[in-house]
């Protein structure tokens, strides 16, 4: 028998797939669109996790084409911005050359697996005729007013030398290096993404939206809507107001004393002049300082200090409320000022370090526990607490009285309501060399000025240092040359925008672009957009669902304003891949030294081996650690199926019958396909392994079982399953003709109901709803032998001996439950 040679087998069918377009096949009316989140091309190339989604995609796109479905399954790269740039000033290479060697690279690794990407559409987020439109929306929102400049603190990482946006941070750190972000002032653009914050909420209540629940879930989190009201405060013995806004007012009449963030504007002016001055100044120096170190534990710290200043006559009590610079206050969260009581846990123990009284309105029921809470030796808030304060809603419920002391409030002219966020405006400047450039040009006469449409792509120029300069300016302010031009307006002197867009602009459109990839005179065709749009399948990295699918849901809201798509949302479905760690279970990392070459795995065992075991391993979704001898056992299943069909004399003859085989058969074409529908990749294979075991009993299989066998088998191992096919094709079949085509021009076999029917049940006895006996009957048994049987049964006559039987419950194929008195 000829061994199975996967290295040769490979190798050939990605020749000839690659030869024979049979993935650029777009005529046929049922349409697919199966898209995988494309990658940043680092330099160490892909480890064995990465392609996890891509093989999930890609053995659905094959599922959809035997279905009958025209597929597109496109792939790009998201080349620009800080991971890129980084890994060439670490290699003392320049990021374009940087980025082409390792788009080779994952190209050449990503060929290996025999995926069905169309190539002919691959798109770089670095290419000027495709960030010309990254480019062009950006003009189009500014054109809208929704791309603002705004001089305000922004987050600033001094590891980095660039502003980071709030989605970029992780705890107050920036979650690309792990230094702790500060403030700073700087001039940014800015998009205005709030403008869009209940659409994009709203939206995600849509039918049709078929999205994980934990995703959508993070996404309403992130964008983090409340209802409540804001409190006007009045600063003592000065001429200061702000307002604070308060999310759960029930306990307002427990609020002692105000924080606010070390970085926020307002500081300065609360102790200029005052004997706090200096120590006040000092402190917040220190802190901003330890921040910019990364010695701060945004969770842990509770520092504060003292300004001098009160808010006079809190509520009408004649109490006021001492200011506190605080530690853990975050100038971009809310208005960066607290209102703080002794009924939030963070502001009772920063109140008890900082000895600062605390005066509690809500109590439980418990005496001894209420004596305490008085005393504000213990925190205390519980849904059920009962109120003291205010004296209207005394002896109420805390959970029970929120909108009644919200309309009172606003009623009663002690504070208005509010809508606030947790999402802000999208900061969208980056002081960095490699990304898009801004269009938009600086004239001291005009303002600011976009650069016409009919100059775009504004290419990025060549620099000898692209290095960050840390001054808060992008490298392009040193090329003179480039910064300095004739402003489109009135044609006197200009400056170009020297700051460069964030690694997320090319990715929030990036799924258009595939559909049309070449179109130069419009970002995508209006009858292409329809026939593709939306998305049907999304498969990428759960740690983009805040940020990515955040800004590309904006950006696709906003292309739907103005008429360039057809659809609100641009993701039907979406599935997040479970990471693949190392052996050793921690995350593949260098550090750890744990990190498996899929190369290698491939080389050793064969892409087919690798495809079928990382969707074997494990539900989808789950983190699993990645086992060698996992993928060793999957190789002697592939191994299996070769000697099978190459020892097995497979029988031609159309009265070969077998009963046992066919039946299991059809029930694995309905468990695979309702499988690989909903992402139970690894219970389909399960399930292939289970027949294969059958068939392997068998003397002599019927032809048309094993070719069934090998069209499911297809999308999760290509190769092998092409090549059997087309030896199976060699064979003279009952007409005396050749099949020579492609086992993906087939048909995905429909099983027949009547085979996938029991013939047999366990039938549960039951008396008076507890299970007394289960037997084995016939599939097809009717309710009145049921009960004969049932009542005959020994188990049964036992627990309804000298008792009056009510009645006889029937579940058809399940049980028979006596009811007895």
């Amino acid at each position: 028998m000829e061994k199975y040679s996967h290295k040769k087998i490979e190798a050939k069918w990605q020749k000839k797939w690659k030869k024979s377009g049979i993935y650029d096949d777009y005529a046929k009316k049922k349409k697919f669109y199966a898209l995988d989140m494309f990658p940043y091309p680092s330099g160490a190339g892909l480890h064995v996790g990465h392609p996890k989604g891509y093989i999930a995609t890609d053995v659905v796109a094959r599922f959809k084409m035997l279905n009958g479905y025209s597929v597109l399954h496109p792939m790009g790269w998201d080349a620009f911005g800080l991971p890129a740039e980084n890994y060439a000033i670490k290699t003392k290479t320049h990021p374009r050359e940087a980025v082409k060697k390792n788009i080779k690279t994952f190209k050449k690794q990503l060929a290996m697996f025999g995926f069905t990407y169309d190539w002919d559409r691959e798109i770089n987020t670095t290419d000027p005729e495709y960030y010309k439109w990254t480019q062009w929306i950006f003009l189009q929102l500014y054109k809208n007013g929704l791309a603002y400049e705004a001089d305000e603190p922004v987050n600033w990482c001094p590891s980095c030398k660039t502003v980071l946006a709030n989605e970029d941070l992780e705890g107050g750190v920036c979650e690309r290096c792990g230094t702790q972000v500060i403030q700073k002032k700087m001039r940014q653009w800015v998009l205005k993404m709030t403008d869009y914050a209940d659409r994009l909420l709203f939206d995600l209540d849509k039918e049709g939206l078929n999205w994980e629940e934990q995703i959508i879930e993070q996404q309403r989190n992130w964008i983090g809507r409340s209802e409540g009201v804001n409190f006007k405060n009045k600063v003592k013995d000065v001429d200061i107001e702000f307002e604070v806004y308060d999310s759960i007012p029930q306990t307002h009449m427990a609020q002692t004393f105000i924080v606010i963030a070390p970085e926020h504007p307002l500081v300065e002016r609360l102790v200029r002049g005052t004997e706090y001055e200096k120590s006040v100044i000092s402190w917040v120096e220190k802190i901003i300082k330890k921040k910019a170190e990364n010695k701060f534990n945004i969770e842990k710290d509770k520092d504060g200090i003292f300004t001098g200043r009160y808010v006079e006559n809190w509520m009408g009590t004649g109490r006021d409320l001492p200011i506190w610079v605080a530690s853990f206050a975050l100038v971009n969260y809310g208005t960066g000022i607290v209102n703080c009581s002794a009924h939030d846990e963070r502001d009772f123990e920063f109140a008890k370090k900082n000895n600062i009284p605390l005066h509690p309105v809500l109590f439980p029921e418990d005496e001894e526990l209420a004596s305490k809470v008085e005393k504000a030796e213990v925190f205390y808030r519980e849904p059920d607490g009962i109120l003291r304060e205010p004296k209207e809603f005394a002896g109420r419920r805390w959970d029970e009285v929120r909108e009644t002391m919200i309309n009172w409030l606003v009623r009663s002219g002690k504070a208005t309501r509010a809508i606030n966020y947790k999402m802000r405006d999208w900061v969208f400047s980056r002081q960095r060399y490699w990304g898009e450039p801004i269009p938009m040009i600086h004239c001291d006469k005009c303002g600011i000025v976009p650069v016409p449409e009919k100059d775009l792509p504004l290419k990025l120029p060549d620099v000898k240092s692209y290095k960050p300069t840390g001054t808060g300016e992008s490298p392009l302010a040193k090329i003179e040359n480039w910064v300095n031009v004739k402003c489109p307006k009135c044609g006197g002197k200009a400056k170009r925008e020297t700051n460069t867009m964030p690694q997320w602009a090319g990715s929030s459109w990036y799924y258009l672009r595939y559909v049309d990839p070449k179109n130069k005179k419009t970002l995508i065709d209006k009858a292409k957009e329809k026939d593709w749009l939306p998305v049907d399948l999304y498969v990428g990295g759960a740690e983009h669902a805040t940020r990515h699918l955040l800004y590309a849901r904006f950006w696709h809201k906003f292309l739907f304003d103005l008429g360039v798509v057809s659809t609100q949302e641009p993701f039907k479905k979406l599935v997040h891949v479970g990471l693949i760690n190392g052996e050793d279970g921690r995350k593949m990392s260098k550090r750890w030294g744990n990190v498996i070459n899929p190369d290698e795995i491939i080389n050793k065992y064969g892409a087919d081996a690798i495809r079928l075991y990382e969707m074997f391993m494990g539900p989808f979704t789950q983190n699993i650690a990645w086992s060698t001898k996992g993928v060793i056992g999957i190789k002697r299943f592939l191994d299996r199926i070769w000697k099978f069909a190459n020892d097995k004399p497979i029988k031609i003859d159309k009265n070969e019958s077998n009963k046992k085989a066919e039946k299991l058969l059809h029930k694995t074409i309905k468990k695979v396909t309702e499988d690989i529908e909903n992402f139970r990749f690894n219970t389909a294979i399960s399930a292939m392994m289970i027949l294969l075991n059958e068939l392997e009993k068998e003397n002599n299989i019927a032809e048309e079982i094993f070719k069934k066998f090998l069209i499911i088998l297809s999308p999760f191992a290509p190769h092998i399953a092409e090549e059997l096919w087309e030896k199976l094709a060699l064979r003279p079949t009952l007409s005396g003709a050749q099949n020579k085509k492609s086992i993906f021009l087939e048909i995905w076999p429909q099983y027949d109901s009547n085979l996938i029917k029991d013939e047999e049940i366990g039938l549960v006895l039951q008396v008076n709803g507890k299970i007394r006996d289960t037997i084995i009957v016939s599939a097809d048994i009717s309710e009145e032998e049921a009960k004969k049987i049932a009542l005959a049964n020994e188990k049964i006559k036992k627990w309804i001996k000298g008792k009056e039987i009510v009645k006889i419950i029937y579940v058809k194929s399940k049980l028979v439950n006596i009811v007895v008195r």
